[in-house]
């Protein structure tokens, strides 16, 4: 897959037959409707994702990216990480749906989101990819400050860059943006959390949507195209 054809298709999406057209899904995630080994590759909606985009240009919050909405006062990066363990092997069911998707739908996240792009209801991110959905669970059920709040990679990589927040220098907590073909900000296909930096060219990480769950993983540092930095404790 080329990274064009992930640039134009890695929004959200939902998973659809062979041949299929384009289906609602809201703007947040990735997609392809080009067959891929990577889970976080399901088709997207072209105008859904154009409105997104536009709203990230036009300095709009994205997805409660404030971090107001956390239960509690700040978090350091080994609650994060601690509560991201006790993920590890949850899955996604057979509809692509996981116990993400369904937080980010029943929380003010997904109603601030469905409205930006134009769905009618937070429901448009039933089944979608999740790895970004994980991530922001993480960050608002540890009350992580300046971790942002998106379920789409693009935009959420775009709000650490505008607060100044974003580089490349792996640390523990950090929010890691992978981009499988390069291109930067705009190649990012899949978000995940830093644990460890192994300094050999590696970090050990915990992502969702991983092969349709949250996943340890060791990944060369050469598929990041950065890190966005929360204001931990």
């Amino acid at each position: 897959m080329t990274a064009r054809t992930f640039d134009m298709t890695k929004r959200i999406g939902t998973r659809v037959a062979a041949g299929a057209v384009l289906s609602l899904a809201g703007a947040f995630g990735f997609a392809s409707l080009v067959p891929s080994a990577h889970a976080d590759t399901k088709p997207a909606h072209v105008a859904a994702v154009a409105k997104a985009d536009a709203a990230s240009k036009t300095g709009a919050k994205a997805d409660g990216q404030s971090g107001k909405t956390g239960a509690k006062a700040g978090a350091t990066a080994q609650d994060v990480i601690k509560l991201a363990r006790t993920q590890i092997g949850t899955h996604e069911d057979a509809s692509g749906n996981s116990k993400f998707n369904n937080w980010y739908i029943d929380s003010p996240l997904g109603e601030q989101n469905a409205q930006r792009i134009g769905a009618k209801s937070a429901s448009v991110y039933k089944g979608q990819s999740w790895c970004d959905m994980f991530v922001s669970w993480l960050g608002q059920n540890t009350g992580a400050k300046g971790m942002g709040a998106d379920a789409y990679t693009v935009s959420h990589a775009q709000w650490f860059k505008k607060t100044g927040r974003f580089g490349q220098t792996p640390k523990p907590g950090a929010v890691v943006f992978f981009a499988w073909n390069g291109g930067g900000i705009k190649g990012i296909d899949h978000v995940g959390i830093v644990v460890k930096d192994n300094h050999d060219g590696t970090i050990n990480t915990i992502e969702g949507n991983t092969g349709n769950a949250v996943k340890q993983k060791v990944r060369d540092t050469s598929t990041v195209a950065g890190y966005g930095y929360p204001e931990y404790r």
